[in-house]
């Protein structure tokens, strides 16, 4: 959860008065931030000071909202306490009963579910080899797919005989990638070129163009053709242009952290040091 103050909630960190006691203001970081106001001699006088107290209030109240702005602007975005929730509902719920999909990152039309449910519920009556596709917009506890597949895979089945027959196909939109995972009898009914070529091929490539949908119905014909004994129905090819990546690298992160605290610390020097200016030249003038 984040608490963002308004500018005039700001600007009483700015305003003068007799005396200034130490005041912490706690930033949403790692480590809190504090900033250490001390006292100030011969300050006193200072509420007396009332050449036009308009301009000067205009102005604290100007580089308080700058600051909320800047702030807003340069500090690091944490990750959405929703998605890290919905990451573990997907464990904690279980496989689904009847649907053989959990679309969590809701990418995928009823059309498209109704096919999966139809395809793989004769699959299994037949074969006795369920698979279960999920979808999820990112992930924040595994470093890829493959390990929150496994993942689910044990925590949905847990013993050798419940996930033996067990598939789990996991794609992640944001990251676009896809992992294909299962017990023993699973794995040996697909085949390893069948599985490798699904993750490769159908799942990142077609995620790649937001065909999301298509991407995990051609995954799961291509997995119940290799099942059935038929002849593999082939996926799309990768294209040649080189995948960016989405997320920002560790020194990006920092640089920016940088100039947060750079331009946040000017903004409070210039509050303070402008009031103080304009004092003592009043003062000089008498």
């Amino acid at each position: 959860m984040k608490t963002i103050l308004a500018p005039h909630s700001l600007s009483s960190l700015f305003t003068p008065k007799s005396s200034l006691q130490h005041q912490h203001q706690h930033h949403h970081n790692p480590k809190p931030t504090c900033y250490n106001l001390k006292k100030v001699s011969n300050f006193q006088s200072f509420s007396s000071f009332n050449t036009n107290p308009n301009w000067v209030s205009h102005v604290q109240h100007g580089l308080a909202a700058l600051a909320v702005s800047l702030a807003l602007n340069f500090s690091p975005i944490l990750g959405g306490g929703s998605a890290f929730a919905s990451e573990f509902d997907v464990l904690n719920d279980g496989p689904p009963k009847e649907t053989y999909v959990v679309d969590d990152a809701g990418v995928l039309s009823r059309v498209t579910r109704s096919d999966l449910k139809k395809l793989l519920a004769d699959l299994e009556y037949r074969k006795k080899i369920r698979i279960d596709f999920v979808t999820v917009r990112k992930l924040t506890s595994k470093a890829d797919a493959f390990e929150y597949a496994d993942q689910v895979l044990e925590r949905w089945y847990p013993t050798l005989e419940e996930g033996n027959n067990k598939g789990i196909v996991v794609l992640v939109t944001s990251q676009k990638e896809g992992a294909v995972t299962g017990g023993p009898e699973f794995i040996k009914s697909v085949g390893d070129t069948v599985l490798d070529a699904v993750v490769s091929q159908n799942l990142p490539v077609l995620a790649v163009d937001e065909k999301y949908n298509e991407a995990i119905y051609s995954s799961a014909k291509r997995l119940a053709a290799a099942i059935d004994g038929l002849p593999d129905p082939g996926g799309p090819q990768p294209k040649d242009s080189k995948r960016e990546s989405n997320f920002k690298t560790k020194e990006e992160t920092a640089e920016k952290r940088d100039q947060f605290t750079v331009v946040v610390g000017g903004l409070l020097v210039i509050a303070f040091v402008v009031p103080m200016a304009q004092y003592y030249a009043y003062v000089s003038k008498k």
